[in-house]
């Protein structure tokens, strides 16, 4: 029976016991120790393989780990590190993507939570022949309860990591290894509900206990989104090795690379549909490694195998919310938004990229913004310029529907606040006012963020504008408005019954040469000859107005004709 694919799961023993999928990552094991750093920071977009590295690390290292996980993969290739280094530590691993309070005193205990559920791993401290009894007395500090919680005191939580690296340290004779998965996630939540500055000065203390000057650490790892500055919480923390996406060292040990997943495929025999995956989620460049997303992958592949004819979907974006790129379009003025058209359309930009700021500064002007767009995945770089400058492209598929999809949701947000607007424009069309319903179309093009007439397909442009005119036409709630109806002899784009009896047919072209009448005649004449207003008919609409509407860029052109029973 063909391994099942690890859907969902970020564990490396779970992995290797039961028999899943894994694409051997243990060779970043051998560079990590060969470029030994005190402490390592790594940042990556989220679903791109930190929690299962780290998992892997803890494995590997730990004493009484399980050597058996290790083998057949690369790793034991290399016997003498193995011989000296696998199952030989103390390790320390927490996770902080659970701390996600409301506020402060929540967050704060969960905190407590994850380090005094880490320190219980070690009971066997409380009774060491090698502690002395103030030593003990300090672990029992750690895993003390109450009520069912963890009471360990302010003092006491913000010098944890060091205490229980030192504690391991004394018990085994030998130094502690730390990692810490999701390092930023608390400050991101904190951000968002306002009690940043707190966390800022907690994680500060616990980390500068622990990972500064603490002689007891053999080496920590970190992992995270953001690379936050370390006037924020790394202060002093002057033996820290940060690895960005735009470093070449380690970037084939995150994601999956082309010879990844084309083995992958082919293990599972999907070989045939590797340019679709390579279409939807590959692009991602980090150092001079390009890559695919992982989760992304593993979910298709997964789809495929229960349904050989499953389509392409969007499974990274829908991890969890994408207010990021929300918030940058609602921030964006007309120079960025012409930027974006451009993403949108398959072309870079070029842009000074800040990898080390706060959370207070995300917002403060739209050049943190597109820091923060490229270092979580939204954007990915194409090539570097002088000093902090690099050439910007949307990765994927997947990620330009992400960006279409939330340029829609914006656009509509913003044109429903003026109602009075929509109504007059909803009203032209029922009126057969073709130019008042283009000036106010070319309005809304002007504000909004359209589709460049470059890479992309002339189809998908035509979806974008169906999409766009389809939403300020559903403001109009008494109204029975479709889309790609099927009518006549074909689907006709747009289709309304309105109370009145009257129904009205829309087509849109897009025309590539700008070409404005001559794409509203052709629109025009394929609802005649396509028959578009039979289903109009059929459901008793007693008049009809057919419109052909033609696009090139931020211009258009509308053109009214009246159809069967549509007599002025």
């Amino acid at each position: 029976m063909a391994r099942k694919l690890p859907v969902g799961i970020d564990g490396f023993e779970k992995i290797r016991m039961n028999d899943f999928y894994y694409v051997d990552k243990t060779a970043f094991i051998v560079e990590l120790l060969e470029n030994w750093g005190e402490v390592n920071l790594f940042t990556r977009p989220r679903r791109f393989g930190k929690s299962l590295n780290m998992s892997m690390l803890k494995a590997f290292f730990e004493i009484g780990g399980k050597a058996e996980l290790f083998d057949g993969l690369k790793i034991t290739e290399r016997r003498e590190l193995c011989q000296e280094y696998m199952g030989k530590f103390p390790v320390i691993f927490i996770t902080l993507k659970g701390v996600s309070g409301r506020d402060y005193e929540s967050s704060k205990s969960q905190l407590k939570m994850l380090i005094g559920t880490e320190a219980e791993r070690f009971g066997f401290l409380a009774e060491s022949s090698r502690l002395s009894a103030n030593e003990k007395e300090k672990y029992r500090a750690l895993v003390r309860l109450e009520d069912g919680a963890y009471r360990m005191s302010n003092i006491v939580l913000e010098n944890s990591l060091y205490t229980l690296s030192q504690l391991l340290a004394k018990h085994y004779g030998q130094k502690t290894i730390v990692l810490i998965d999701e390092y930023d996630v608390p400050l991101d939540k904190a951000f968002q509900a306002g009690y940043y500055d707190a966390m800022v000065s907690l994680l500060r203390s616990l980390f500068g206990n622990g990972l500064k000057t603490n002689e007891y650490l053999n080496f920590a790892v970190l992992t995270g989104c953001l690379r936050i500055s370390k006037e924020s919480i790394f202060t002093g923390l002057n033996n820290m090795k940060v690895h960005t996406i735009t470093d070449t060292r380690y970037d084939e040990y995150f994601g999956f690379t082309d010879l990844d997943v084309r083995e992958m495929l082919d293990f599972y025999g999907l070989g045939q549909h590797e340019g679709a995956v390579r279409r939807w989620y590959d692009g991602y460049r980090f150092g001079g490694t390009s890559v695919y997303c992982p989760w992304d992958v593993i979910n298709y592949c997964d789809a495929l195998l229960n349904d050989p004819e499953a389509q392409p979907q969007n499974y990274w974006a829908n991890t969890s919310g994408n207010a990021m790129v929300r918030r940058f379009i609602g921030k964006a003025d007309q120079q960025t938004r012409s930027e974006i058209e451009r993403l949108v359309a398959g072309e870079e930009i070029v842009k000074s990229i800040n990898q080390e700021l706060t959370y207070n500064e995300l917002d403060t002007s739209i050049d943190n913004l597109w820091s923060v767009l490229f270092s979580t995945g939204y954007l990915t770089q194409r090539g570097r310029g002088e000093g902090k400058r690099y050439r910007l492209a949307i990765p994927n598929r997947e990620i330009e529907e992400l960006f279409t999809s939330q340029i829609r949701q914006w656009f509509k947000e913003t044109t429903r606040s003026d109602k009075g607007r929509l109504e007059q424009f909803c009203r032209s069309f029922l009126d057969g006012d073709a130019e008042a319903a283009e000036q106010m179309l070319k309005e809304y093009l002007w504000n909004s963020i359209s589709v460049r007439d470059t890479a992309v397909r002339s189809d998908r442009k035509e979806n974008f504008y169906h999409g766009m005119l389809l939403g300020l036409l559903q403001y109009e709630t008494s109204w029975e408005t479709a889309s790609n109806e099927e009518s006549g002899e074909g689907y006709c784009d747009i289709s309304i019954r309105t109370p009145d009896r009257v129904g009205i047919v829309i087509e849109i072209k897009y025309v590539p040469d700008g070409n404005l009448e001559k794409g509203c005649f052709a629109a025009i004449r394929q609802i005649e000859e396509k028959r578009y207003d039979d289903a109009l008919l059929r459901d008793g609409m007693e008049k009809i107005i057919n419109y052909g509407i033609a696009f090139y860029k931020k211009n258009c052109k509308v053109r009214m004709a009246y159809g069967i029973n549509g007599s002025p």
